[in-house]
């Protein structure tokens, strides 16, 4: 399954890309079906992160593989709340 489900992020990744950031696999739990991903540069610190992941990622990878059950975001966020995007 894994093998599977890095094909499939494989054709999602040039999207994410295109916008800056990439998506990294983390674990496939084959026994659950659930996937952990890690977001990286600007998906990591985009507030509409978890839309993507859900409505977008978890989707189609739901779609292409049927034993995948649920995706999760186990990466830390780049961007802290609390701070501004530039730092200050």
């Amino acid at each position: 399954m894994r093998e599977k489900v890095e094909k499939a992020l494989n054709e999602i990744r040039p999207h994410l890309q295109a916008d800056g950031g990439d998506i990294e696999l983390v674990d496939v739990d084959e026994k659950t079906g659930v996937v952990k991903v890690k977001l990286r540069g600007a998906c990591a610190a985009c507030p509409m992160a978890q839309i993507t992941l859900q409505m977008g990622i978890e989707r189609a990878l739901k779609s292409q593989i049927p034993e995948v059950t649920r995706v999760e975001n186990v990466g830390t966020p780049e961007f802290q709340a609390g701070s501004s995007q530039d730092g200050r």
